[in-house]
């Protein structure tokens, strides 16, 4: 499912009143809200879905892939995603 048929998933749970451009907003809504909210705590729940989180990865060696010289990959940030277990059972 891309971002255009969830917006379509999304006008069709509203009702036939809804407009697709109402059902953009709510879903950039609810994105902008969880991006802000593992910005600012560092983790979002939603009972009955799952976690936003955000990991740390430690630095560490890598190799170029074309080179075959070692290189060092830095630390970084990023957001990961555990599902509940409602959520897994239901797959």
């Amino acid at each position: 499912m891309n971002k255009a048929e969830l917006i379509e998933a999304i006008q069709a749970a509203l009702g036939k009143d809804a407009t697709k451009r109402a059902a953009d907003e709510a879903l950039e809504a609810v994105l902008s809200s969880i991006a802000k909210g593992v910005k600012k705590d560092k983790k979002v729940q939603i009972i009955g879905f799952g976690t936003f989180e955000v990991k740390k990865r430690a630095a560490r060696q890598g190799r170029n892939p074309k080179t075959g010289e070692a290189m060092k990959i830095a630390a970084s940030k990023s957001v990961g995603f555990k599902p509940s277990s409602v959520l897994k059972g239901s797959l």
